[in-house]
């Protein structure tokens, strides 16, 4: 599990490159894929939405014109001023273990690329679980297994040799960019992934993949 102490202060380190690496590294799909991840949780003008390990506020922001009346919350104080700069009204320094709202407060619990930085992935999704509603709903976009064995293998490539060297090259921190792919390649499966969820008490638990799996969508619900 990751240290959230070292976490912190890496992408604190990072957050000045940290959306210009994203655009860079995903060829501009993380965007894209933060838009069709809210067409798929359809939030609802008025609806209670957090946004967990919000860095720099594009999926609050997202979740702020659709409607919902959004919260970003990151442990990372850089990336938060970054998401304030970009307009988003309502942010929360905190860690996302350790939430600071009372149990049953939102509709809807999103993270974006975020729960495989969390020092305890099963303690962070049943805190997901707490501060939901009933009947409300948590949608988990992160970097997930690509379907077929030789895209796989190219995709594991890319970020073993690639992701790092360009990491470096812009943010001048390859360590952060190492620590990306592995973390990636370390996080489960989209099996495994719904399973936990189910572990944790979400019932449905559904996926979506996106790019033949290099990502997914987990939309589970508080019964």
């Amino acid at each position: 599990m990751p240290v959230a102490a070292d976490v912190r202060r890496m992408f604190g380190s990072i957050a000045v490159r940290y959306d210009l690496l994203n655009r860079i590294l995903s060829l501009g799909t993380d965007r894209a894929w933060r838009r069709r991840a809210c067409d798929l949780l359809r939030p609802l003008s008025g609806e209670a939405a957090a946004d967990l390990c919000c860095g720099t506020g594009d999926l609050t922001l997202e979740l702020e014109s659709r409607g919902a009346s959004a919260v970003g919350v990151d442990f990372s104080r850089e990336m938060l001023g970054l998401a304030a700069a970009k307009g988003a009204a309502r942010l929360a320094e905190a860690d996302c273990l350790r939430l600071p709202f009372p149990d049953r407060t939102f509709d809807l619990v999103t993270v974006a690329f975020g729960v495989r930085n969390l020092a305890d992935l099963e303690t962070g999704l049943r805190e997901i679980l707490r501060v939901l509603k009933p009947g409300g709903r948590a949608g988990i976009l992160e970097f997930a297994s690509p379907r077929g064995a030789v895209f796989r293998t190219a995709y594991g490539v890319y970020l073993r040799w690639v992701v790092p060297a360009v990491g470096a090259a812009v943010s001048g921190r390859r360590s952060a960019y190492d620590y990306l792919g592995s973390s990636i390649q370390a996080f489960p499966d989209q099996a495994r992934m719904a399973a936990l969820l189910a572990e944790a008490g979400f019932r449905p638990v559904r996926h979506h993949d996106f790019a033949r799996g290099i990502a997914a969508l987990y939309v589970a619900h508080r019964p």
